[in-house]
């Protein structure tokens, strides 16, 4: 299992250097930025002339002058579709990609069972998130120790931990779409669809009470961005955290009964009741 475990980080280490360093740098811009924001003259009515819409749309904008609010406004009300986009990619790339390049079922003539497969490579993606989630903590630690931000290196950590937890439940979720659906491009794309629809949701739920219902069922309602600096929510974390695993569960016993194929994406099978009879 270690073995595998090794493989699959390996395999992603282009991935995660990338990600890691894009993150890295965008998180050390906005946290030199942050003196020359607050000196900004007309800040305040800047803020306040902002549309409402907009404010409510993004949330925290009016706290911007706040190391919280500036977090979230700026970095990680919009980290969970940038850095989704690896999530739900490498999640559903995660097996059915070699199914279809047709190597799969060359590995699994090794002796390695289904189970310490699945759960090695879920765990090196983990890691994978985890690094990638490192290198942007470090980007804004770093940094603010040179201004005027007055974070701890453990509170700059807490929002990360949240956007972990929502990234790993979407990782998880296109990883079990890959065994449902015909294609890895097609079940990356369903989990995007999802997420990106989530992030949405959310948005527009701040300008229409009457969507907050359908919101608080979504694990982006969960996710607290910036302002888990001040304070995280243990459960909300926790609970996330439980959804990845049941999913990936849910994926883990798909790919214990699932018939892997020697190469190429499925397709779904439509018997119509006409095809194939025979004309009177």
């Amino acid at each position: 299992m270690f073995a595998e475990f090794k493989h699959t980080l390996r395999r992603l280490r282009g991935q995660i250097i990338g990600w890691s360093l894009g993150l890295g740098l965008y998180s050390l811009f906005m946290a030199l930025f942050w003196d020359t924001v607050l000196e900004m003259e007309g800040l305040q009515e800047m803020i306040e002339n902002y549309p409402p819409e907009m404010a409510a749309f993004f949330g925290g904008m009016t706290a911007i002058t706040t190391p919280a609010g500036y977090m979230n406004t700026y970095y990680f009300s919009m980290m969970p579709v940038i850095a989704g986009v690896f999530a739900v990619i490498t999640g559903a790339g995660l097996l059915a990609a070699d199914e279809e390049k047709g190597i799969l079922d060359l590995v699994l003539t090794y002796p390695i069972s289904r189970t310490h497969m699945f759960w090695a490579r879920l765990l090196a993606l983990s890691l994978g998130l985890d690094i990638v989630m490192a290198a942007g903590w470090i980007g804004w630690y770093l940094p603010s120790l040179g201004t005027s931000m007055d974070v701890s290196a453990g509170a700059f950590l807490l929002p990360f931990l949240s956007l972990f937890a929502v990234l790993l439940l979407f990782a998880a979720l296109a990883l079990l779409f890959s065994m449902i659906l015909p294609a890895t491009r097609l079940a990356a794309t369903v989990a995007g669809v999802l997420l990106v629809g989530n992030y949405l949701l959310i948005g527009i739920a701040n300008l229409n009470e009457g969507l907050q219902t359908v919101a608080q069922v979504t694990p982006l309602h969960y996710y607290q961005g910036g302002f888990a600096v001040g304070g995280i929510e243990w459960p909300w974390v926790a609970g996330l955290l439980v959804g990845a695993f049941l999913l990936a569960g849910g994926g883990w016993l798909l790919f214990l009964r699932r018939d892997i194929r020697v190469g190429g994406e499925r397709s779904w099978r439509l018997r119509l009741p006409f095809v194939g009879a025979r004309m009177g």
